[in-house]
């Protein structure tokens, strides 16, 4: 696999729980993608007046060990899979002493930035994708989310679906011009941040009570694996509204599901799927919730969304 970016986890990187947020993972994962744009022979594809650019449509990241302030990273990265228009990128970041800890697998398309419809690969860049196939390890493959289930075609999500359930609309805002990429969109990685942003309005409270009944301990939380799928990607000044529902609860984890939707129009920016644990700060080790909790949880996140 190539060597796409090598760095670390600063302070600034981390959030509430002290790891690095979800929102930097991401950042630092595009970062590697235009590093192998340019490996690919696309280096303008993320330049401002470029023709075309690559986009993710369809992410999953799988957060395997916590990245701590400090903590020296490196990213490889190869090509699963290469179609017309699009390709499936796998890319990994590991620690200093080699362990895995997050990979993505995400489905690019390759698009032309004034009407952003797809775009094929020119005969270059497949001579050498051709280079560049591989197959990730079986230590990183998906867990608790299918990165391959269809969910729901762009056209069947309305903002009326989580209204009509009763869902809560537990973050929204506008895009600010400091969120965009050089293309004039949101950056994906704060697609990931604002939903991120939004949860603790639904579970703060939540996650202090399942600490509380686990012994008072410190409470935190940390997504074990996420699926995005993004659908449009909003402009500057664009409002968004984010519902989250119940996906379900297994075990120590639960799974939520985003509609981070445009209230204007009732249409989909992005809508994703997390795995996420109660996470006890000193030990740095998931909570259980007891039986009370979860249908508490159900009441707080009813089910009936879909990604």
């Amino acid at each position: 696999m190539k060597t796409l970016w090598r760095g670390s986890c600063n302070q600034w990187d981390c959030d509430e729980m002290g790891h690095m947020n979800v929102r930097v993972y991401v950042e630092k994962q595009l970062e590697g993608l235009a590093v192998f744009a340019h490996a690919l022979g696309m280096p303008h594809a993320f330049r401002q007046n470029s023709p075309s650019t690559i986009v993710p449509v369809d992410q999953h990241i799988r957060f395997v060990r916590e990245v701590l302030p400090g903590r020296p990273l490196t990213m490889h990265g190869c090509l699963i899979e290469v179609g017309e228009s699009d390709a499936l990128v796998y890319q990994e970041l590991r620690h200093a002493d080699g362990q895995l800890a997050a990979a993505f697998r995400t489905r690019i398309m390759h698009i032309d930035t004034a009407g952003r419809e797809p775009f094929p690969w020119g005969k270059s860049v497949r001579a050498a994708m051709a280079d560049d196939m591989d197959t990730p390890p079986e230590e990183a493959a998906p867990r608790s989310i299918d990165p391959d289930a269809p969910g729901l075609p762009f056209k069947d999500i309305s903002i009326e679906t989580p209204r009509d359930l009763g869902i809560a609309c537990i973050g929204m805002g506008s895009v600010p011009p400091q969120h965009l990429d050089v293309h004039g969109r949101m950056a994906p990685y704060w697609i990931i941040g604002r939903v991120s942003d939004s949860v603790p309005n639904l579970l703060h409270g939540w996650r202090k009570k399942v600490a509380a009944a686990a012994g008072d301990l410190r409470m935190g939380a940390a997504v074990l694996e996420y699926r995005l799928k993004y659908h449009r990607m909003p402009e500057a000044g664009d409002l968004f509204e984010v519902y989250t529902g119940l996906g379900g609860v297994q075990g120590k984890t639960h799974s939520l599901l985003h509609w981070m939707m445009d209230p204007v129009s009732g249409q989909a920016w992005a809508t994703s799927q997390a795995t996420a644990i109660t996470l006890d700060l000193d030990a740095r080790k998931a909570i259980p919730a007891p039986a009370a909790a979860i249908e508490e949880l159900e009441r707080l996140a009813p089910k009936g969304l879909s990604i």
